[in-house]
């Protein structure tokens, strides 16, 4: 016997049955934007983030203009206010006849040339480093600082009250500070804030020359005391210290240098010759006034006119020492890394 199974014929008609396949529902996982994947970080850093002359030194520029302040008004209250202190300012004054002949005409010369001076000086050299370098901002900062510190010379003088009688012999008109050797100096110190680094050394050793020069000036002409002169001094590192340290900051593409001795105006010849000039001035100024009235006697001679001018070269040469290292230290190394 065959078995066989027989195939059911199919119907075309009929509906063809459709498997169902089911559908696994995959829930989406919801990612915080905390979880994100952060953007790689640049690997240059902006401009701005580069590190910029003058960070780090703001606590030093405002110890030297504090220092300046209070250096100004020891001044005032030792040579204007003490009995010693106004027979020493009295002394050199009294004691610059002697020098008034050929060096008194010399200086004359010189005081009445001056205010021209300073200003021909200053302008060529700021009108044509801002022209050439482009360095506009750093300009109306040195020349504001400029106008300031004559301006405060100026009110200085009318607000501060006339000499005490101490029993010296000296005229009541205050006359502290000087002028004249604020305009030199200022002038000086402008065109000191507007040169590159490099060139300060430099600049900074021919302006502090010109500046005491004017002082010494104005002591042998019988214009002013030494204390006027020093007093002078104090009030443009008062206004021109700021004034740099804004330079810097804003100027920083260009306040970078390679250090001293790689340059010739950088050499550091010009650091040692005010460091040497200012240490021996002030060690006569200390020697001749130690050796006037032994036994505190206090008796008036020429070397009070030698301690005077003493005194004036020293204050001169060693602020601008300060002013050379200072806005050295504040000036960038080329081959210094970023901060």
């Amino acid at each position: 016997m065959t078995f066989r199974q027989e195939r059911t014929p199919r119907d075309p008609s009929a509906p063809v049955p459709v498997t169902q396949i089911p559908v696994t529902h995959v829930h989406e996982t919801q990612v915080l934007p905390s979880q994100l994947p952060k953007p790689e970080a640049a690997t240059t850093p902006e401009p701005q983030a580069k590190w910029s002359p003058g960070r780090g030194t703001a606590a030093l520029f405002v110890l030297a203009t504090v220092a300046c302040i209070a250096g100004l008004a020891a001044t005032y209250f030792f040579f204007v206010r003490t009995t010693t202190g106004q027979f020493i300012d009295e002394s050199a004054l009294v004691e610059a006849v002697a020098l008034s002949g050929t060096a008194g005409k010399a200086a004359t010369k010189l005081l009445d040339w001056l205010p021209a001076l300073c200003v021909v000086i200053a302008s060529i050299v700021v009108i044509f480093v801002t022209i050439l370098r482009r360095r506009w901002a750093a300009a109306g900062i040195a020349i504001a600082a400029c106008v300031g510190a004559n301006l405060a010379t100026q009110i200085l003088k009318d607000l501060l009250p006339v000499r005490p009688y101490r029993g010296v012999e000296t005229l009541e008109l205050n006359s502290l500070p000087s002028g004249h050797t604020t305009m030199a100096a200022s002038a000086a110190a402008a065109v000191f804030l507007m040169v590159s680094p490099r060139w300060r050394p430099l600049a900074g050793f021919l302006g502090g020359s010109f500046a005491v020069a004017t002082g010494v000036s104005t002591l042998i002409n019988q214009w002013h005391r030494p204390a006027d002169v020093v007093a002078a001094f104090l009030v443009v590192g008062a206004f021109m210290l700021p004034a740099g340290w804004l330079i810097i900051r804003t100027g920083w593409r260009w306040n970078v240098w390679d250090g001293y001795g790689e340059h010739w105006a950088s050499a550091k010849v010009w650091v040692a010759l005010p460091v040497l000039t200012g240490l021996a001035a002030a060690g006569v100024a200390a020697y001749a006034l130690l050796s006037i009235g032994p036994g505190g006697q206090e008796i008036s001679t020429t070397t009070y006119f030698w301690a005077g001018t003493s005194l004036i070269v020293a204050a001169g040469y060693l602020a601008t020492v300060a002013g050379i290292w200072l806005f050295g230290h504040a000036a960038r190394r080329r081959d210094a890394p970023l901060r």
